[in-house]
């Protein structure tokens, strides 16, 4: 039998969450409910020279807006609690079990003293690597008597325990995404697992928790492939290969031009945001922009990540939540990095945008329109919504695609006066005017009539006199929203009416000349 699907998403609180970080969230909350499982948020905050205040909120807050739910962890609970590493007391236990094992050991050496070897082969154009090469040299329960080893304890000398890797040998395992890896242990540190602060480093408390936890996959960026032949042999140190998860490590999420990691710089660089919320960071001061306050619908943000670096075979883009968890599945999880596309990132954004109801836009939008000085009826800036939403990507979007429904052009956009109201324009307007105004007065206010009607008249009218249709029609445009923009005409004078309709004609003609 199977055990139980169990993965964790494990953050450390050092800034704002990186949509990379997000995807890996949401590539294990999909496989947690591909196969009812559990997923759990764990806070890895035993590096407390890193520790941000405000990060973890931010991170919790995030998936909230993300609408990704955990089933345990920080701000939840369960029966593994507490899920802040820093809350857990039980790691030195661990790291004292292997050094009498034999599997780590006490390293008294100081920073300074590491810096100074690091330096001293740096001049002789050598890497330093505290390991099985190096470790007899150097201060430490491997090099020193066990009396002495005692007497610098009992003194009170600080001291780290580090892992002891076993020299020249293979550490062979699975990768779910990249099938056999093998590092050999001349290639690897003797990391340190407890430091001299009392705390554990990341991978005995990574490691100890998920065994703790009964964590059956990781699934995490491809940064810590690197630190995962020490993961592997801190199983198998502890007697616990059997029950070591599963692992599968994820591509990195690639600038826009596909060479390097996506950082802040890009999102600076090109004006995209690369938090999921805007985080004001409490050092410096500085702001960054997140996805939440930019407008994107977080269906959208969910469904585009999902889709960088991984696809399920098909042509298709567009997946519900309930639709990527059927679909997922790690096999199909590339290899190689995803480049980050602006472009994509917004196309996703509108096809979303697109699928909420107007009404619900509407509302979204009051509060912009106050913002303005503007008090409209949700009715109407329903009906506003449901002719401009196509051409909008976002919500913010809406203010320049339709705020010739709100007000009277002020002004008039000259590059379209110059080639559109020429010398007889004026004249042209203030005919058809004469007749605009004789079907307001015939249809009595209903504005749904006097906008086909007036719609009709123009055409025929045009063809008619054998007028040039485009500069007679931008000519009305051009009254109605002051640009050479904007939706059908008829339903510009269907909205705003017969009486706008035909004093915005009024004024073109009296600003820019008969």
């Amino acid at each position: 039998m199977q055990p139980k699907v169990r993965v964790r998403f494990a953050p450390s609180p050092t800034g704002p969450l990186h949509i990379g970080g997000v995807r890996t969230a949401i590539y294990n909350y999909l496989y947690a409910k591909k196969f009812n499982g559990d997923f759990i948020l764990r806070i890895e905050d035993t590096d407390q020279t890193r520790f941000v205040s405000g990060a973890e909120d931010y991170i919790i807050e995030a998936f909230k807006w993300l609408n990704i739910t955990f089933d345990e962890g920080v701000g939840v609970g369960g029966i593994h609690a507490p899920y802040r590493q820093s809350e857990r007391t039980m790691y030195r236990n661990f790291a004292l079990e292997l050094v009498e094992k034999g599997w780590a050991y006490y390293a008294f050496d100081t920073p300074q003293e590491l810096d100074d070897l690091r330096k001293q082969n740096e001049a002789l154009k050598r890497n330093f690597q505290y390991d099985s090469t190096t470790r007899q040299g150097l201060r430490n329960s491997l090099s020193l008597s066990k009396e002495a080893v005692e007497d610098l304890i009992a003194a009170g000398e600080p001291y780290v325990i580090r892992f002891c890797f076993p020299a020249d040998t293979d550490v062979v395992f699975n990768d779910l995404v990249r099938g056999e890896v093998k590092f050999n242990t001349s290639l690897l540190d003797d990391k340190v697992l407890y430091k001299s602060d009392g705390l554990p480093t990341y991978h005995l408390a990574n490691v100890v928790d998920d065994h703790l936890m009964e964590i059956s996959h990781v699934i995490r960026g491809e940064e810590w492939l690197p630190s995962c032949p020490l993961h592997v042999m801190l199983y198998k140190a502890f007697g616990w290969s059997e029950d070591m998860p599963q692992f599968a490590h994820l591509p990195l999420l690639l600038k826009p031009e596909g060479s390097g990691k996506l950082s802040k710089r890009d999102g600076d660089r090109l004006g995209f945001p690369v938090f999921p919320l805007q985080w004001s960071d409490p050092k410096s001061g500085d702001v960054s922009s997140g996805y939440r306050e930019s407008g994107y619908i977080p269906q959208a943000v969910v469904n585009m990540l999902a889709l960088l670096g991984w696809n399920d075979g098909t042509e298709k883009e567009i997946y519900s939540m309930d639709e990527l968890i059927e679909a997922f599945s790690i096999d199909r999880i590339s290899k190689h990095g995803a480049k980050f596309d602006v472009a994509k990132a917004k196309w996703f954004n509108h096809q979303y945008f697109q699928k909420l109801a107007d009404d619900q836009i509407a509302k979204d939008y009051l509060p912009i329109l106050n913002s303005k000085g503007l008090n409209a009826d949700l009715d109407y800036v329903t009906s506003v919504v449901s002719l401009v939403k196509e051409r909008c990507d976002f919500l913010n979007d809406l203010w320049d695609n339709s705020y010739y429904f709100f007000k009277a052009p002020e002004t008039y956009d000259e590059k379209v006066v110059a080639k559109r109201w020429k010398d007889d324009a004026g004249k042209q307007m203030a005919e058809i005017l004469i007749h605009l105004r004789q079907m307001a007065e015939t249809e009595c206010g209903d504005d749904v009539l006097f906008a086909q009607n007036a719609d009709t008249f123009l055409h025929n009218h045009i063809t008619e006199q054998q007028l040039n249709m485009g500069q007679i029609m931008n000519c009305i445009r051009l009254a109605l929203v002051g640009e050479g923009k904007g939706v059908n005409l008829a339903d510009i004078m269907r909205l705003i009416g017969s009486g706008e309709t035909i004093r915005r004609i009024e004024k073109a003609i009296e600003v820019l000349g008969r």
